[in-house]
């Protein structure tokens, strides 16, 4: 998780909610793991959710205005390792002038076909930083981020909802197949 980008979007949130993230057992135990040993009735199913990169959010706000701040938020970021790419990035052979002479070990290092010609980083022949649909590799991943392309998005979503009149499943979330049986 990009945690700058979650902080900016908790910090926006602080005087209404609150966020829990941490240990899913722990947070599972704590809200009950079945019908027998929850707290609140239906709280087992919001445990049964708790898988991989998910939290909760305690809110006193209208479930609406919620569900509209958490759809609408969206933060372009730069590419990490493994990342697929959106788009091909291919540089043209010739000057890279928007990088300084002191940069040209760095790009040569991640690759990069490069030379100084009279203080000048230029780019001996065309070069593919990365392909659509592909992952991006860590030498790939820092040249994009030099270049300043930004190709990952950050982004939050809703599994469920839960209060003490009802449960409602938003999206299917890994382990909700089994929800409704209980």
């Amino acid at each position: 998780m990009r945690n700058l980008k979650f902080k900016e979007f908790r910090d926006q949130l602080k005087p209404t909610s609150r966020f829990f993230l941490g240990s899913n057992k722990v947070m599972q135990v704590a809200l009950g793991r079945s019908n027998a040993d929850e707290i609140k009735p239906q709280l087992h199913k919001v445990s049964k959710l708790l898988r991989g990169d998910t939290g909760l959010v305690f809110t006193n706000m209208p479930k609406e205005e919620v569900e509209s701040l958490f759809d609408k938020y969206e933060e372009h970021d730069f590419a990490r390792t493994g990342t697929i790419a959106t788009e091909k990035v291919e540089l043209p052979e010739g000057p890279l002038e928007q990088f300084s002479h002191e940069m040209e070990p760095l790009l040569r290092k991640q690759g990069m076909p490069v030379r100084l010609n009279k203080g000048v980083i230029e780019l001996v022949s065309d070069f593919v930083v990365c392909e659509e649909g592909k992952p991006v590799s860590p030498e790939a991943s820092r040249i994009l981020r030099h270049l300043g392309i930004k190709m990952a998005t950050f982004q939050l979503h809703l599994i469920c909802r839960w209060s003490a009149e009802e449960f409602e499943l938003y999206r299917e979330g890994p382990g909700a197949s089994d929800i409704d049986s209980d």
